[in-house]
């Protein structure tokens, strides 16, 4: 089995969050994507301590497909600067860890 991860990414809105919640899923790259709605975020970005109201994601993946995930939300997002954050798992139901090991494969992987 693959190293499982979570990754965190926010986004401007709810469309943009179910855009690249679906594209990740959708290539494989990600077994699911939770959304969690209104979140705040106080950030400093260019001097000032600015404050937006954001959508988290979370994202849970493998280890061996990040890079292509952190492209394809480059590619996706409105941000000059997403936010992805890769958060290891240390444990968990392993049911739900084959689950998540066997429904991403990536682009370099062919689909059964």
């Amino acid at each position: 089995m693959h190293e499982p991860l979570v990754v965190l990414v926010t986004a401007a809105s709810r469309e943009e969050a179910e855009r690249i919640a679906e594209g990740l899923v959708e290539a494989m790259i990600a077994a699911c994507a939770t959304i969690i709605p209104s979140a705040t975020s106080v950030y400093r970005w260019e001097g000032r301590v600015e404050r937006a109201r954001e959508w988290l994601l979370i994202i849970k993946t493998r280890s061996d497909v990040l890079d292509e995930l952190v492209e394809r939300v480059r590619a996706l997002h409105s941000y000059e600067v997403p936010e992805v954050l890769a958060l290891p798992v240390v444990g968990g139901s392993e049911t739900y860890l084959r689950w998540l090991d066997g429904a991403v494969h990536g682009s370099w992987h062919a689909v059964d």
